[in-house]
């Protein structure tokens, strides 16, 4: 008798964001900054950062006039990456229990692709220290490094930036 194979995790499906999502998709922003971002940025850090994502209606409207796929597994919202002006990555968080099973990379193919396919050259991303190592393995190229304020505190992040190429924009 051969050993069970561990189950494997259906692969993850690519949607439209919802008006309804709002609050799911807060409560996934919320839980990664305060479960995956600790070796980067201190408690209070942390704190300032996810309660931005607490005022529901806000974020809302920030999310209104972007471009937001959202990841589901077994029809729930596992992560979700937002493009605004077809050119800036400005959101890309996913559930701390799908962190390195390729959710943030089917998020990030996905965007490039329709970023492209839109006529974009290039896409920039304003990247936390967490996140920072992700994109470089994706091809994108630190430009400058920021600090921006949450909630009275000062965390560091890194503008990068990738060149877009035609064959992003085709199937594959």
């Amino acid at each position: 008798m051969s050993a069970e194979s561990p189950p494997v995790e259906p692969a993850a499906a690519l949607r439209p964001a919802l008006p309804g999502d709002v609050p799911l998709l807060a409560a996934i922003a919320m839980t990664a900054i305060l479960e995956l971002t600790g070796e980067d940025y201190d408690e209070r850090q942390q704190e300032a950062w996810a309660d931005a994502f607490a005022d529901e209606e806000a974020l809302a409207e920030r999310l209104a006039d972007r471009l937001t796929l959202v990841a589901t597994r077994a029809g729930e919202p596992v992560g979700f990456i937002a493009l605004a002006e077809n050119t800036i990555i400005d959101l890309l968080y996913i559930r701390p229990e799908v962190a390195g099973e390729g959710v943030a990379t089917l998020l990030c193919v996905a965007i490039e692709k329709l970023a492209t396919a839109r006529g974009a050259k290039s896409l920039t991303v304003d990247a936390s220290d967490t996140a920072l190592a992700f994109f470089q393995a994706r091809g994108y190229v630190a430009r400058q490094r920021n600090t921006v304020q949450r909630g009275g505190e000062w965390l560091g992040n890194t503008t990068l930036e990738k060149k877009l190429t035609a064959e992003m924009s085709t199937p594959g």
